[in-house]
């Protein structure tokens, strides 16, 4: 496994190692001793897994309690995905960092409680699994405003043209205005 740091501190770009032939492949998603020995000591008590359409983006979510780490990777199609640092405490607040992560590139992206998440579909539909360090909450989740000037987030919207967004997350807050 390749662990790669990214321009926000605490966020990592995880590559593992993929064994594959003509046959097919074979990868380990997550191992335990392999994260503690990169510094992210951590475990999981939830996996989810969302299935997405062209242009769906989802986000930019986040838990005021019982914050949950991510480990997130697609096994279908291709996204755009995002961490900001909604930690007030942070030197990087509201800074944010994207990844393509894709079925052909195999990259995962860990990102740590404390950080507000989402994702950009950029195939036909993709297939996203996230391992979580916490259970979800559904009293202690915000959403922060995909758009919001403040954090000036560059999607990819040259691809998709106007992302489709729920209704919960077209009613995400600014930056200044989450808790």
């Amino acid at each position: 496994m390749k662990v790669t740091a990214t321009r926000l501190d605490d966020v990592k770009l995880v590559e593992p190692q993929v064994h594959g032939d003509e046959r097919g492949f074979f990868l380990e998603s997550w191992n335990r001793e392999l994260f503690y020995s990169h510094g992210l000591a951590t475990d999981f008590v939830q996996d989810n897994h969302s299935r997405s359409s062209f242009g769906v983006l989802r986000g930019m979510h986040y838990q005021t309690d019982n914050p949950q780490g991510k480990l997130v990777r697609v096994t279908r199609g291709a996204v755009f995905d995002v961490a900001i640092d909604v930690r007030s405490s942070s030197p990087q607040f509201g800074m944010w960092v994207g990844e393509t992560l894709s079925e052909e590139n195999w990259k995962c992206l860990w990102i740590p409680p404390g950080f507000a998440h989402g994702f950009l579909v950029l195939s036909d539909f993709a297939d996203f699994q996230y391992k979580c360090t916490e259970y979800y909450d559904p009293c202690s989740e915000r959403c922060l405003a995909w758009d919001d000037a403040t954090v000036g987030i560059e999607w990819p919207l040259a691809v998709v043209g106007t992302p489709k967004v729920s209704e919960k997350d077209g009613k995400g807050l600014s930056l200044d205005a989450c808790d």
